[in-house]
């Protein structure tokens, strides 16, 4: 898109007289701004535009304040890393146009390109348990291998987790933030920003500079669900926020996944709510590639050691398998998950690992280690 065009759009973003409600509204009728422009002015009297906003469509207005924000955003727009997408650019997110309030201009920083390949939603609570954090992990890690980009909230607990699962299996993922593209937040996630940064790709639809504030999480819940081909729901309380994802989900004509879990854990009565109501249950990546009609590029354990870092051949103490069976577990995980929790390396674990599972004391199914008890 030339930046005569972006010029027009971000004017029209900024504007106040035409919100940017009114503003998707407009282009997902019409589809495009020059065609906005075209439109009769008896036509946009009908639509219920005054004469002061149809002037402002027709021509749109810079004052002091609108000229300032262009003027910032075209001077962050010139560093290599960063893009700003509007609604008719090629990069634009195909699903996201379907939905009913899709934003007029994305701010992203790291490859656009990635807002075009197929994504798939992760989702959770902040305060995740171990065997969430894990299920996120596993699930990215597995889903983004299918060829499938993960998508979240960049939020503390299950979404960092699908994050960097899929960082992991050397994937690229997008978060979708209630801040500015030039703001991180939570501030705790700036290493985990970087990583996006250089393998995938963050992305806002809130002016540069735009803080946290509270009501801005949930309405970019609407974009992690409009950009992808369905959303898990890994874990959940009756009144968590990532509720508000699959509602947007099941509104946007999206499938709708969710694991179960006990049945004691507050944390569980969101995905058994959300179950109930016709989510699918999850108990393995291939209950979800299955529904999107995925099939696995790579085998769930395909993961590489560390060529930098040379496994020793001592033989490991026994606090070292201790640490390797309590961080095992028996909800199960993936060798990535056991080498970040004990430190281990990759050639150590795994001879460690086929020795504990030989002496029946650990289990291998899809790629995942269990504890036997």
């Amino acid at each position: 898109m030339d930046a005569e065009k972006l010029s027009l759009y971000l004017c029209l973003y900024h504007s106040r007289s035409i919100s940017v409600l009114v503003f998707s509204r407009l282009l997902k009728e019409f589809g495009t701004l020059e065609r906005i422009q075209s439109l009769p002015a008896e036509q946009l009297q009908d639509l219920g535009f005054d004469e002061g906003k149809i002037a402002q469509l027709k021509m749109p207005q810079k004052n002091a304040r609108v000229a300032q924000l262009l003027e910032k955003d075209m001077n962050w727009a010139e560093n290599s890393q960063h893009s700003i997408i509007c609604y008719e650019s090629s990069h634009y997110p195909t699903l996201l146009k379907e939905v009913s309030c899709a934003p007029p201009v994305l701010y992203v920083v790291g490859d656009k390109t990635h807002l075009r390949t197929p994504q798939f939603a992760i989702v959770g609570s902040r305060k995740a348990s171990i065997d969430g954090r894990r299920n996120a992990y596993w699930m990215a890690n597995e889903l983004s291998q299918a060829g499938l980009t993960i998508s979240s909230g960049m939020a503390k607990g299950i979404d960092s987790y699908a994050h960097q699962g899929a960082l992991d299996a050397q994937c690229p993922t997008i978060a979708v933030m209630g801040t500015g593209a030039d703001r991180v937040y939570p501030a705790c996630n700036d290493s985990l920003a970087q990583q996006i940064k250089l393998n995938g790709a963050l992305v806002s639809e809130f002016p540069l500079g735009t803080p946290p504030h509270a009501y801005n999480f949930p309405r970019r819940n609407r974009i992690i669900s409009g950009m992808s081909l369905g959303t898990l729901v890994v874990e959940a309380t009756h009144k968590s926020g990532s509720l508000i994802t699959s509602r947007y989900a099941l509104e946007q004509n999206r499938d709708v996944f969710a694991f179960p879990g006990p049945i004691s854990k507050q944390s569980s009565h969101g995905c058994h709510r959300l179950i109930k109501e016709g989510a699918k249950l999850v108990e393995s990546p291939d209950d979800i590639l299955e529904e999107l009609g995925v099939s696995l590029q790579q085998t769930p354990d395909s993961f590489k050691p560390d060529s930098k870092n040379p496994a020793s051949d001592d033989a490991l103490s026994a606090p070292q398998i201790q640490a390797i069976l309590d961080a095992i577990g028996y909800q199960g995980c993936v060798i990535q998950v056991i080498s970040n929790e004990t430190g281990l390396e990759y050639q150590q674990l795994s001879t460690c690992l086929l020795e504990l599972e030989m002496q029946g004391k650990v289990l291998v199914e899809g790629g995942r280690y269990f504890r036997v008890t």
